[in-house]
């Protein structure tokens, strides 16, 4: 097995065990857990979270964006059910029925299409139904009209109308109140259907900052998604109520350690130079890795347990760190770009806040060209 020196996402699937352990404390005995793996588990790799957690009798299944992603999964091997939060487009339309998976309904047209696609095929598709409480993004109003229509809906007779959910806009936030208002309208409009007799019988409104912050929306299911990762979804949310363990880290080596009088510009545009003798180490990552190039000059690599600034722009494949003051640096020497090195720590949301990513955006980013390496019970196992 080569070593990738250059540059490897490590993910801890332990991290990943506890996270979700965390999160079973945090919910109700019925409550299931669907475990939201869009954006190739963001950037941790979809298939192999679903391999760790699929058997855990809590996870009801999975949540993606897409129908590109819910086709991969099921071809990896997962069973149970997928559903897909996004809208789909008909050209799917028969393969997803084929492959069962769940599917997000917010308009009679849809659910029509759908219920002929399944007669044609002699099967049952399940849906879930969409309701627009507060996001503005996609869903039914919670109104009159929108039970007149998925009451019409539920008389399609190749469909099953298998749960209905909403998103929370605000639950990341100190103040629960608009996270709040939503739920109370979710559950207004769930009493709506039924009193008419629509019976749904799957009921998920929570989200990552939800499940920790809104513990009264945590109904038959919840959708954890960036807690899975060890992630919290903002500095806002308390880190007390569930301890999260970050599931990545980003290594790489040295490649190349040279001295510098001072007056030396260093990297494109020339926008730093040395103040004094500086001894700079090269190393082999670049924004085609997906480290922001918006790090330039404001970040730090840990090496030998220390901090070692970022010197001038990160280019596309390599950038330049100080390592004047850790002068027993060489070529070959390991580099923590994101995780721990001795009592040093970088973490995602640090270095998020010095270039202005959301952190869901910095590990979603980490390109496809860097290998991820799965560690448990301390061992590397893929």
């Amino acid at each position: 097995m080569r070593e990738n020196k250059r540059v490897r996402a490590m993910i801890s699937l332990d991290a990943i065990a506890h996270n979700f352990a965390e999160m079973k404390k945090q919910i109700s005995q019925g409550t299931k857990i669907i475990a939201v793996i869009k954006a190739d588990g963001y950037g941790h790799g979809a298939a192999m979270i679903a391999k760790l957690i699929h058997d855990y009798e809590y996870i009801w299944g999975f949540a993606v964006a897409t129908a590109e992603e819910a086709l991969s999964l099921r071809g990896s091997g997962v069973t149970k059910p997928i559903l897909i939060l996004g809208l789909v487009f008909e050209e799917y339309f028969m393969e997803l029925i084929k492959e069962d998976i769940r599917m997000t309904v917010c308009d009679l047209n849809t659910a029509r299409m759908l219920d002929e696609e399944a007669k044609r095929q002699g099967r049952t598709v399940h849906i879930h139904l969409a309701v627009d409480t507060g996001m503005s993004r996609i869903g039914y109003a919670d109104d009159l009209h929108s039970v007149e229509e998925i009451r019409e809906i539920s008389k399609l007779p190749n469909l099953e109308i298998e749960g209905l959910f909403t998103h929370f806009a605000r639950a990341d936030e100190y103040d629960r109140s608009p996270a709040v208002k939503q739920l109370q309208r979710y559950l207004h409009f769930w009493e709506m259907l039924e009193r008419e007799g629509i019976h749904i019988p799957m009921r998920h409104c929570s989200n990552s900052a939800g499940i920790i912050r809104v513990p009264e929306a945590n109904l038959n299911a919840v959708r954890a998604g960036i807690t899975i990762y060890g992630i919290y979804p903002s500095d806002q949310v308390e880190r007390d109520v569930i301890r999260l363990r970050p599931a990545m880290e980003l290594k790489s080596c040295v490649t190349y350690v040279k001295d510098l009088g001072p007056g030396r510009e260093i990297s494109y545009g020339g926008t730093y130079v040395t103040e004094r003798p500086t001894r700079v180490a090269t190393i082999p990552v670049g924004y085609g890795d997906g480290y922001p190039r918006a790090l330039s000059g404001k970040g730090w690599v840990l090496i030998h347990g220390r901090r070692a600034p970022i010197l001038g722009r990160i280019c596309m494949d390599q950038f330049m760190v100080d390592v004047t003051d850790i002068p027993e640096v060489k070529a070959g020497d390991e580099v923590t770009l994101i995780g721990k090195d001795q009592e040093e720590c970088i973490l995602v949301e640090e270095l998020g806040d010095l270039c202005g990513r959301f952190s869901y955006e910095f590990v979603c980013g980490i390109s496809k060209r860097v290998p991820r390496v799965y560690i448990k019970d301390g061992a590397v196992i893929s």
